[in-house]
Parts: C-alpha cells; structure tokens; sequence
C-alpha cells in the first residue's frame, strides 16, 4: 500500500528523468492526523504500523483527545493518586482501559475499548452487608470468576440487607445498574468447575427488592426471584441519567429480602456494576 513507484518522463530536450510516485511516506504527519481523528481506536493502531509517518501520527494529543470522555482530567483525578501531568492523551486513553482500582481497591473503574464509555464495579467489601462479620452467616471465599478475586458468601440468615453508595464523575449519559449473583458455591475440582447448591434456599418464596436513589432525586425499583443456580447473573436495579459531566454524581442502591418468616442462603454477592445503558442491555435478566 505504501510502496513507491518510479517511471520515466521525457523532458522538452528529449532526455529522459526517473521520477518517483508520491506514497504515503510522502505524506506530512499532520495532515495524517487529522485523518486518524475519524478513526476507531484499534484502526489507529493498525495503520500506525505502515510507516514512520503514520507511526508518528498516531501519537497526536488531538488524535486521543476525541476518543477519551469530555470530563477525562476529572476522571483522571479521581481515579490516579500519582498520575503524571504531561502524559500524552494516547498514555492516558491506555491507562483508563485498563482495570483501575482505587477507594482501596472496593472498587474498579475502566473504558470500554469500543465505545469510550466508562464502567464502574463495587466489589462485595465496599458495601454494607447486613450480619457480614458473623461467620454464622457470612463468609468472603477467594475465587477466579470475580474481578476482586473474592466474593461474599451467604450460609444462611432471616434478615438479608445490602446497601451501598458511589459518589464518581460519570460522564453524561444514561446508565444501568446491576447486582451480580450467583446461586450455589462453585470451586474447581480435578481442573473442572462444579457448584455446591446445599444452602441454596428460600429464594423462590419472596422476592427480592433492588432500589437506587440519586443525589438529584433519580428513583428506580425493581424486584424478582433469585433462580438459576450454578451461573452468575446480573440483576437489573434501574437506569439513572447523569446530565452534568464535571459534578460528582451520588447513587445509593439497595437489595433487601427482610421477610422473616423465612431463612435465605446459598447466594454468592460479587459485586455492584453501572455501565451505560447500551452495554448493559446485554447483561439484563428481566
């Protein structure tokens, strides 16, 4: 593609001059630039291995600076403690890809690659569990299949209450907020996955209620029956929509099955998680 060519021409005298074919090496770094910015991140990252032009021009601040959020200098506040101030705009779109975790690791904040959006999980240690430090009831098992690689274990208890708040610059937008369960203890034995089910019960008697509150007076409920043992679901809380990118927004959510008529246990809580509500479309039970 980015080859040269060469061909003769004749000149008025009649001799003949070997001319070469402009080619992509030819063109100035800033004119590929400006073709890189209505590009997709990974398209960026393919043509940048043409040549050193391109290579040179996927480096531009203006590049990265339209695919990071509006409110990224913020984000990056909140998130990094040391972060360096004239890192280039590609380093800082890299780093918010990844898993970032801060508020002492209870929580992890990362960019989807594909849509710039940004995503927020809250592991079981950032919320406030009713009777977690009874071993009577609760226990935090180590495990592969959380991002915080542990969960919260429920044995068995009558009043189940979790709540938990966030407080975080979200870029505008609409969002989703999910629980993420699982019925059952899996573990791996002789390299295979399997799930002890023995405590799970009293799921399917009551239902279970999921609210959210924000801090500008956003309101969402829902409520279902936990099922589907052996496999994590995400549970649908509500959506919430953040209109002003450079304030923090405050979400407070909850799950509670308090009826007392009745013990409940099996459950595995891993965590919290808010993405924006096109993303989570693909996550929703009901």
């Amino acid at each position: 593609m980015g080859a040269s060519a060469s061909f003769l021409h004749a000149d008025p005298n009649g001799s003949s001059i070997l001319l070469s074919k402009p080619s992509l090496g030819d063109l100035p770094e800033s004119c590929v630039a400006s073709i890189l910015e209505y590009m997709d991140p990974p398209e960026i990252c393919k043509v940048a291995r043409l040549n050193r032009a391109f290579r040179g021009a996927s480096w531009a601040d203006f590049v990265w600076e339209s695919k990071l959020p509006p409110n990224y200098e913020i984000l990056v506040h909140r998130v990094f403690q040391d972060f360096p101030q004239n890192m280039p705009k590609r380093g800082i779109y890299t780093r918010l890809c990844r898993l970032n975790t801060f508020d002492g690791g209870t929580k992890k904040v990362w960019m989807d690659k594909g849509s710039g959006d940004i995503c927020l999980s809250v592991s079981s240690k950032g919320l406030s569990i009713t009777g977690v430090d009874d071993r009577r009831y609760w226990n935090h098992i180590l495990t592969e299949e959380s991002r915080f690689c542990s969960v919260a274990y429920l044995q068995q208890i009558w009043w189940f209450e979790v709540d938990g708040e966030v407080e975080f610059p979200f870029p505008t937008g609409t969002y989703s907020l999910f629980f993420r369960l699982h019925l059952g203890k899996a573990s791996r034995r002789f390299g295979r996955r399997v799930c002890n089910t023995e405590h799970v019960h009293g799921w399917d008697i009551k239902p279970v209620r999921f609210q959210l509150w924000t801090s500008d007076g956003q309101y969402a409920a829902s409520q279902c029956f936990l099922d589907g043992p052996g496999k994590w679901n995400y549970y649908h809380v509500g959506d919430f929509v953040v209109d002003k990118a450079n304030t923090l927004t405050k979400i407070k959510f909850s799950m509670t099955q308090i009826d007392c008529t009745h013990t409940k246990g099996g459950l595995c809580l891993d965590s919290v998680q808010i993405y924006p509500r096109e993303l989570g479309k693909r996550l929703k039970n009901f």
